[in-house]
């Protein structure tokens, strides 16, 4: 049902306020009316039966002495006088007069005691009998409903009666009536009803008229207020260009909503400001975020809540938790029993409805022991685990690193020392036996391959400075795949590569990337000795780009996972456990990530992650993290 606006209810209340004080007129006038009215009819039959009376009265002082009636005899005197009035010219015209004159009168009669009439104002009841009606005063002196329910209720007569006599006569000869019909009493209240209601209708009428112009004169400031309100909000004009100053109460609320238009501009700049970084916030997060108000409903979710929930941010916003989750799964069952018993939920793991492991965590807000809402927090294990365990490995490596540095420092001065003597020692032997220069030779051989050994520690350990540059991965991957092509063909290995038409623009050190890729590259060569397909792939992955080796070897047991990127780690015969271990620092340094999957008898994927230039937060080149910094893949 639309709202009535202000002007249509003050016009209503206006035109409610005139009726109900004409209805209560009006019914104070009708009462008055129709008692009047009664009231006055009431003296009007009186008048005229006295009228009436005084003409019979008159008529019947007649001497009887002279004629020849007995005067002693009542029955010939009232016989006499019966007579007498029947024949009365100066009576009978009296009535006739009245008949027409009179016309709210029903009829007027002069009866004996027993309603024989002698006189009537209609010739045809004459020497005809007649019933007694009710008394007028019946009427005139009952209360107003009575009244109004006699009026016009069945049609019923009332008569107004005086006793007639001869002055000297103590005994009544008949009675003089007058009746009065409820019929001729309502046509005469009709009248002046209908002529009432009319003044009234153009009472409300004219009401009307007023109360819409009085409300136009009265809201034509709050028109120019909301007016003013609009374009406030909207920007579009400064208020105290709008209108002159006025003194008024129209000038103060002006001046308020002056006020209030420059907090409000405030506050929405802040607000705006506060929005942008709030969905920026939460369009990054990778933690599904939930806020609920007091009534459970939602009002805030982040982007990554739609792959943990199975559905859209929209369908979300504004629902309640029994319309977002289910029992059907673990996680819609563990949260449904938490809001239902009210009972936060601390890091719990369990199955979401894709499968995937979920730690749930979910808050209830309160302040001085009122609910006012609830945060609900979902992330997902498997990446938790995996932070953890590349943090683990970044402090493992951290420890290697301190550990070789201080072992390379140590062993260096004495390598030096050895080579100087091993010198000396060869000038001063002038004549060395075959056997002696073999055993020598063997010893300067294995001193300079100790030197390799502790020469790698120190570049491992050293600070590297990237030369960063703007470079498309597919050309990378092409080198080296053309680098990779001839130890590939001896181990009968096919390596296809498939890359995506859209450029990959990346900021990398091109010579540390390709030898990381390389050194995969090669691995997963290495572990296919009886040959097959190796695959290089390239794609966008949001703000990163992905690089995919995929090898068909043997794979990399579970016991060992957690080892392979551990610098001397490795389990090739021969291997120097180093290719792992560059590679993961490389991609560390170029604030990507390095992550793998591997199935038993089925192969092993690499995935390589580097920031696109566009999003690449590297502006300098950087330095390898110092021995104390704990790095993150």
């Amino acid at each position: 049902m639309p709202t009535l606006s202000l002007k249509t209810k003050l016009v209503f209340a206006i035109t409610g306020m005139v009726v109900l004080i004409v209805a209560a007129l009006s019914a104070l006038f009708m009462v008055e009316l129709v008692h009047r009215r009664i009231e006055q009819t009431g003296k009007e039959a009186e008048a005229t039966a006295y009228q009436v009376f005084a003409v019979a009265r008159s008529a019947l002082q007649v001497d009887f002495r002279d004629t020849r009636i007995n005067v002693n005899d009542p029955k010939q005197v009232q016989a006499a006088l019966k007579e007498l009035l029947e024949t009365d010219t100066a009576v009978n015209s009296l009535l006739d007069y009245w008949l027409s004159s009179r016309p709210e009168f029903l009829d007027a009669a002069i009866t004996d005691n027993d309603g024989y009439v002698l006189s009537h104002s209609n010739p045809a009841m004459l020497r005809k009998t007649i019933a007694k009606r009710k008394e007028l005063s019946l009427l005139v002196k009952a209360n107003f409903r009575d009244q109004i329910r006699i009026i016009y209720g069945p049609i019923q007569s009332y008569d107004f009666t005086i006793p007639l006599q001869r002055a000297e006569d103590s005994s009544p000869l008949g009675e003089v009536r007058v009746g009065v019909s409820t019929v001729l009493l309502q046509e005469e209240i009709k009248k002046q009803t209908r002529r009432a209601l009319t003044w009234s209708g153009i009472a409300i009428f004219t009401s009307l008229i007023l109360s819409a112009l009085v409300s136009s004169i009265a809201l034509r400031p709050l028109t120019a207020i909301s007016r003013r309100l609009d374009l406030l909000t909207s920007g579009q004009v400064e208020p105290t260009l709008s209108l002159p100053k006025r003194s008024d109460e129209y000038g103060a609320v002006s001046h308020k909503i002056e006020r209030l238009g420059r907090q409000v501009r405030d506050v929405k700049e802040v607000f705006s400001a506060l929005k942008e970084n709030l969905d920026q916030m939460m369009a990054n997060l990778q933690d599904g975020v939930m806020l609920f108000t007091s009534d459970y409903r939602a009002v805030l979710v982040s982007a990554s809540t739609e792959r943990f929930v199975g559905m859209s941010r929209g369908e979300m916003l504004g629902s309640y938790p029994g319309q977002i989750f289910t029992h059907d799964f673990p996680l819609g069952h563990l949260i449904l029993e938490a809001f239902n018993n009210h009972k936060a939920v601390g890091q719990e793991e369990v199955e979401a409805k894709n499968g995937h492991m979920v730690q749930v965590a979910l808050d209830f807000i309160e302040e001085r022991g009122e609910r006012i809402g609830a945060l609900l927090t979902l992330r997902d294990s498997e990446s938790v685990h995996r932070i953890e365990d590349e943090i683990e490995l970044s402090r493992r490596l951290a420890a290697i690193g301190r550990l070789t540095s201080g072992v390379a420092h140590e062993v260096k001065n004495p390598i030096n020392a050895i080579v100087v003597h091993l010198e000396v020692l060869r000038q001063k032997l002038k004549e060395i036996d075959p056997d002696t220069r073999r055993h020598m030779d063997v010893i300067a051989s294995e001193i300079a391959r100790l030197d390799r050994v502790v020469q790698t520690l120190v570049d491992f350990t050293r600070p590297v400075e990237l030369r960063l540059a703007d470079m498309d991965l597919h050309k990378l991957v092409d080198e080296v795949v053309m680098l990779a092509s001839p130890a590939a063909g001896q181990h009968n290995v096919t390596i296809e590569r498939k890359v995506t038409q859209e450029p990959l623009r990346t900021r990398i050190d091109s010579d540390l990337v390709k030898q990381a890729v390389l050194n995969i590259v090669l691995n997963g060569v290495q572990a296919m000795p009886e040959g097959g397909a190796l695959r290089i792939s390239t794609r966008r992955d949001t703000e990163s780009a992905l690089i995919t080796i995929r090898d068909h070897g043997a794979g990399i047991s579970s016991d060992i996972r957690d080892k392979i990127f551990n610098l001397y780690f490795t389990t090739k015969k021969g291997g120097s456990g180093i290719g792992l271990a560059m590679a993961y620092r490389v991609v560390q340094l170029h604030n990507g990530s390095l992550e793998f999957t591997s199935i038993a008898d089925h192969g092993t994927t690499f995935y390589l992650r580097f920031p696109l230039a566009e999003s690449n937060t590297i502006d300098a080149p950087r330095r390898a993290p110092s021995e104390d910094s704990v790095s993150k893949a």
